[in-house]
C-alpha cells in the first residue's frame, strides 16, 4: 500500500533498453515507466490508466475497506475486472486488496499493449514490472544502500514471459510492511498475484532465520515461480530465477 508521498525513482536511471522506446506517465499515485518496441501512444495508455484508476476508486467509495483493509475483502461480482484480480491476489495471499494495486496496474496496461500489437513491452510501476520481451533483459535488483547484494542482476528470458516481478521492502520506500527484509522478490504469470505475496512474503521477515520459513511460504501459493528473498547480507531463492554471470 502506498502514500502519496513522492519518492524520486533513481533506479530509472540505470535503464538501458536498447532498441525500446521509453514513455513516462503519472496519475496521482500512478508513476509508470514503459518501454515498447514501437512508439507508445500515449493518448490511449492515459485513458486507460484514468479508467482503472477511475474503477478502483469508485470500489473504494462503495466499499471503504478495500482501501483500509489488510486482510482480504470479498467484492461484489459485477465489479470491474481489475478489482475483481486485485482482490483474488490479495485472497491467496491473505493480505489487503490494495497490497496489490501497483502490479494489477502494471499488468492491465501491459495486456492492453500487447492486445494492441506491442510486441515488447516491460512496464514498470513503483519498482513493480510486467514483462513481455523478445530478447534476454536484465534486471537490477536494489537493496538500499551500503548493501552486500548491491550488484545482483537477473536475467530474464523471452520463453518465460509475459511476466510479472514485484518487490517488497521493510527497509526502502514508503510501502506499509510489517517485516524487515531488505527485498522480497517474486515471480508470477500474474503480476497482481506476484505483489501481492512480495508482500505477504516481506511481512514474515523479522530476522534473518525467518528467511527460509518466507521462502516456503512464497512456495507454497500456486501461481508463484520463484522467490528471492535478501535481507542484510543473507539472501535466500527459490524456483525459476536466473542470475547474471
Amino acid at each position: 500500500m502506498k502514500t502519496n508521498k513522492y519518492q524520486r525513482r533513481f533506479y530509472r536511471d540505470w535503464i538501458n533498453a536498447k532498441g525500446l522506446y521509453l514513455t513516462r506517465l503519472a496519475e496521482k499515485e500512478t508513476d509508470l515507466q514503459i518501454l515498447t518496441d514501437k512508439p507508445a501512444d500515449k493518448d490511449f495508455l492515459k485513458k486507460r490508466i484514468h479508467l482503472y484508476r477511475r474503477h478502483i476508486e469508485d470500489y473504494i467509495n462503495k466499499d471503504r475497506r478495500f482501501l483500509t483493509a489488510l486482510k482480504p475483502v470479498e467484492v461484489e461480482l459485477n465489479a470491474a475486472p481489475i478489482v475483481r484480480e486485485m482482490a483474488q491476489a490479495a485472497k491467496k495471499a491473505g493480505v489487503g486488496p490494495m497490497a496489490c494495486v501497483a502490479g494489477a496496474i502494471a499488468e492491465f496496461l501491459g495486456r492492453d499493449l500487447l492486445k494492441k500489437s506491442y510486441r515488447e513491452v516491460i512496464i514498470e510501476n513503483g519498482g513493480d514490472l510486467f514483462l513481455k520481451i523478445r530478447k534476454i533483459r536484465q534486471v537490477r535488483i536494489y537493496t538500499g544502500k551500503k548493501k552486500s547484494h548491491q550488484g545482483l542482476c537477473l536475467k530474464i528470458r523471452p520463453k518465460d514471459t509475459p511476466l510479472g516481478i514485484c518487490t517488497s521492502s521493510g527497509t526502502i520506500g514508503y510501502s506499509l510492511s510489517f517485516g524487515k527484509a531488505d527485498a522480497a522478490i517474486i515471480f508470477s504469470k500474474n503480476a497482481s498475484l506476484a505483489d501481492a505475496v512480495a508482500t505477504a512474503t516481506a511481512n514474515r521477515v523479522k530476522t534473518i532465520k525467518d528467511l527460509k520459513e518466507a521462502a516456503g511460504f512464497a512456495k507454497s501459493i500456486k501461481g508463484i515461480s520463484g522467490a528471492i528473498i535478501i535481507m542484510q547480507r543473507k539472501f535466500i531463492c527459490w524456483g525459476k530465477v536466473e542470475f547474471v554471470a
